[in-house]
């Protein structure tokens, strides 16, 4: 029994230093550039594994530098309510279950019909600061473990860096496309200038490509990608800037 205690002890001391190990990493990255993400260095071990060649763009440029233009569409189209919520938006969550609930439910009633039916589209709710969680520190595993841990490091990231801080580190980070991570790389990939010389409309395609980057990167020419831009550069003269 006493081996069980000593067992269970070390098992939430060592969570406690992981704990405290993030909220260190955290508090540098409010004046420290990071050099590279969990997500980042997954893609470029996978992509060198299956090529023999590392390919990693990416150029950081500071959050005063960052266009309006991108700032707003990628709030209009990731996360409209960014500035007022705390790091999860619960009316979002919400209704991403009961879309997810519904697709679940017709795909129910069509496979009882037919021999085969196309897999349910799963639809996330995860804020642009959940978002960041994840690639700073996480691994693409989907375990209850893990998204708790995604709530811990979404709380302490809005406590220690603060909505503007998040959104600069989101944008110089994320992916858009194969090797291509942050506004700058994606600006210079895609228009072949820099990313303070956006328009609105190329802004919110580079918004749209969000959930699915290497999907769109070939296939430049998709429809719901121009349609879904002309939504988006509608919506960015109401989004609120941290």
């Amino acid at each position: 029994m006493k081996a069980l205690f000593r067992l269970i002890g070390l098992g939430l001391l060592a969570g406690l230093a992981l704990q405290l190990f993030f909220v260190g990493r955290i508090a540098v990255m409010a004046v420290v550039d990071p050099e590279s993400t969990a997500f980042q260095r997954s893609e470029a071990y996978l992509v060198a594994r299956n090529t023999g060649a590392l390919k990693w763009r990416q150029q950081w440029v500071p959050y005063s530098a960052l266009p309006d233009n991108l700032k707003r569409a990628v709030i209009a189209s990731e996360d409209a309510s960014f500035a007022e919520h705390d790091g999860v938006d619960m009316e979002a969550l919400e209704k991403a279950w009961d879309k997810n609930a519904k697709a679940e439910q017709r795909a129910a009633q069509s496979a009882s019909r037919l021999a085969q039916t196309k897999p349910v589209k799963i639809v996330g709710g995860s804020t642009i600061t959940q978002q960041l969680a994840k690639n700073l520190f996480l691994s693409g595993e989907r375990t209850l473990l893990r998204k708790g841990q995604e709530l811990v490091l979404t709380l302490l990231l809005e406590a220690l860096l603060g909505k503007e801080r998040i959104l600069e580190i989101y944008l110089n980070s994320v992916e858009w496309g194969e090797g291509i991570f942050g506004a700058e790389a994606a600006a210079q990939h895609y228009y072949r200038k820099p990313a303070a010389r956006l328009s609105a409309y190329e802004a919110a395609r580079l918004a749209v490509m969000l959930p699915r980057p290497k999907y769109f990167e070939t296939r430049p020419n998709s429809g719901y990608l121009a349609s879904r831009a002309g939504t988006i550069v509608a919506r960015m003269g109401g989004v609120e800037l941290p």
